[in-house]
């Protein structure tokens, strides 16, 4: 007796209703899912979900907290998004942004009796080469042996935050710290300004915004783009039609490298105004701009709204963890389950199971 099959198969064509409401039912299967663990950790699931939009939109100090976090997040997924798209799965974007963290805290440290105007801009520039630098050993290896860039970008995170912990406990730490792991205060020049009464700082959301629109630009209306395109969807085709994948896959870790290093210099340059061990410099945010990237469907126009969304979550997630005393590790259980049901919907959409009779 032949039994039928199932067969998966890729889709011809995806169409922007399809893709809409995979994402729709995704974000619900996981708020259910979210829900049951509330459940099980003894919480009323409407009533935490209700504490954490109050605690990350519902004043004016939670959305300007919202919009703080979302500025990192928005670098590092703008740039996440780009290297998503040419197939390229850059998961060591918090190692770059430490990496960042710690060029443009270095020019700070040693010029910090430069005007404003010129040390601000080279501790981006230096932040953006750093983490450039850092994506560039996944990026070399991939291109040219072909090693899984997962594994060698997510390993190197740990070196960026060995060598974070090696300067903050050694050669850069204060001398006025009293033995504590911090170095010295930026200088008032290295410091970012903020919007009055937050911890906004406006110069790095206005790059954030600007690169994203680049980014998105340069995805959609240039020949550049159209090639990383290609090289995402089916890279055999752009190999046969002539492009240079291993250039495509340099080029998308260097860049989404760059800007995960450019959110580290936001961080130290306009959070902190020093460099500190890794997790005070980054609670995770390039893990977390992983699910900035895919919520917004690897569109990095897209990623400004999402940026906010999960950074309104994480504020929202601090606050259900005071008030209804739950562990620390809530939120990331929280953002994991988005990015699990997330992925999970991109695949429906991109592939379908068919059932084949066998005669």
């Amino acid at each position: 007796m032949n039994l039928p099959r199932l067969q998966v198969e890729r889709r011809l064509h995806t169409s922007r209703l399809m893709s809409t409401l995979a994402l729709a039912v995704s974000l619900l299967l996981a708020l259910l899912a979210i829900g049951l663990v509330f459940s099980s950790l003894g919480v009323d699931p409407v009533y935490a979900y209700r504490r954490i939009l109050r605690g990350g939109f519902g004043s004016l100090y939670g959305l300007s907290e919202s919009l703080a976090k979302a500025i990192p997040l928005l670098l590092t997924g703008a740039g996440l998004a780009l290297a998503f798209r040419a197939r390229v799965y850059n998961i060591g974007a918090e190692g770059q942004l430490l990496l960042g963290a710690i060029v443009g805290g270095g020019i700070a440290l040693n010029f910090g009796h430069w005007p404003r105007e010129v040390l601000l801009p080279v501790m981006f520039l230096g932040g953006f080469l750093g983490g450039a630098l850092w994506a560039a050993v996944p990026a070399l290896l991939k291109a040219r042996f072909r090693v899984d860039e997962v594994l060698t970008s997510l390993m190197l995170v740990y070196v960026a935050g060995d060598l974070v912990r090696y300067l903050v406990y050694g050669p850069w730490r204060g001398p006025e710290e009293r033995g504590f792991p911090y170095s010295s205060r930026f200088a008032l020049a290295a410091q970012l300004p903020h919007l009055e009464g937050t911890r906004v700082h406006y110069p790095t959301l206005l790059l954030a915004l600007g690169l994203a629109l680049f980014l998105y630009l340069l995805l959609e209306r240039t020949k550049l783009g159209y090639e990383i395109r290609v090289t995402g969807e089916n890279p055999a085709a752009a190999r046969y039609a002539g492009m240079n994948t291993d250039r495509i896959i340099v080029l998308v870790l260097l860049l989404s490298g760059g800007l995960a290093g450019m959110a580290g210099v936001g961080e130290v340059a306009g959070i902190h105004a020093r460099l500190s061990p890794p997790e005070g410099i980054s609670p995770g945010y390039g893990f977390t701009a992983i699910i900035v990237a895919w919520l917004a469907r690897l569109n990095p126009l897209a990623t400004i709204l999402t940026a906010f969304l999960i950074g309104g979550l994480l504020v929202g997630g601090d606050a259900i963890q005071v008030a209804l005393n739950l562990p620390a590790a809530s939120i990331y259980i929280f953002n994991g389950m988005i990015l699990l049901f997330v992925i999970a919907g991109d695949v429906f959409t991109r592939y379908r199971l068919r059932l084949e009779l066998r005669s």
